[in-house]
């Protein structure tokens, strides 16, 4: 009989797999931030390697020129290719985006499931500490670190893996609540098995797509943050190119030379528009109850 039920699941895993890829396809906003942001992943990989100018080369004697071959974009106030330099921003934002989600997520979703298991104190404690955390925004945590220690993209990323701590930990937490209700939890406990064997063996597998979907989200609003940041001038310094300051460098040419602007902010809007989709799109297809409606 218990061997009848592993190949049943077996079965049922495999035909899952297929069935999720089938339905991601059929997604159309899904696939669409998939293309939005897969081509800024390209666009990051590449410059590593190539870009058509170097995107810090200041050259006066070509700045401002417009879209030719030889500068698809233009150049901007310095004479630096903007296309070099929005594909050499692209690695900035990208880079302050996993990192800073990436410390939100691991000491976020540790709090999330530590307080899911422990209730009672710990939890009011974690909780209260989250929302502290959150009445300050991330703009301000940034200036806080930066009076302390200067501007600088380490900065930018400890203020939004500061505010990607609390964020995570709330979510976390709810979900996980959620999941210590569950019949098989409940028989797991009852079976003997301790807290932490049921939160790494039970809990943290069943809720593994809700963190998925927040660092999706999450990533867009680094991503946003780190341009804002940078636009302030508490982010990433020169020569490093960034979506956020060549915004605020063009802001003086705006009115006579506007396309210096467009072409760095269609770049954060597009790729965070790609992110956004994705993460609905995540959500949409782990979430049965809207699955069945697809």
């Amino acid at each position: 009989m218990a061997q009848t039920e592993t190949v049943t699941t077996e079965a049922s895993v495999a035909a899952t797999k297929p069935d999720f890829i089938h339905r991601a396809l059929r997604h159309r906003a899904f696939m669409i931030g998939l293309v939005l942001t897969g081509t800024m992943i390209f666009l990051a990989l590449l410059s590593l390697f190539w870009t058509p100018h170097s995107p810090t080369e200041i050259v006066i004697s070509q700045k401002l020129k417009p879209p030719s071959m030889s500068h698809w974009f233009g150049t901007d106030q310095f004479g630096r290719d903007i296309l070099s330099m929005i594909m050499a921003g692209a690695q900035t934002s990208i880079v302050v985006g996993l990192i800073a989600v990436s410390l939100g997520a691991v000491i976020g979703v540790s709090l999330g499931l530590w307080a899911a298991a422990r209730r009672g104190w710990t939890e009011d404690a974690i909780m209260r500490v989250s929302d502290l955390n959150m009445a300050f925004p991330v703009i301000l945590i940034a200036i806080l670190l930066t009076a302390g220690w200067g501007p600088g993209i380490t900065n930018a990323i400890l203020a939004l893996g500061i505010y990607n701590i609390s964020v995570f930990a709330r979510q976390v937490r709810g979900a996980a609540i959620g999941m210590w209700e569950r019949e098989f939890v409940l028989a797991a406990r009852a079976a003997g098995k301790g807290d932490v064997a049921i939160t790494f063996g039970h809990v943290l597998p069943n809720i593994i797509s809700v963190i998925v979907v927040q660092a999706t989200i999450s990533f867009a609003i680094a991503i946003l943050a780190e341009a804002a940041l940078s636009y302030l001038g508490v982010g990433s310094q020169p020569p490093d190119p960034s979506w956020g300051r060549m915004l605020a460098e063009s802001q003086k040419y705006i009115f006579f030379k506007p396309v210096i602007a467009v072409w760095p902010g269609l770049a954060i809007v597009l790729s965070v528009l790609g992110l956004n989709l994705i993460g609905d799109g995540l959500r949409d297809l782990v979430d049965p109850r809207l699955a069945r409606r697809r």
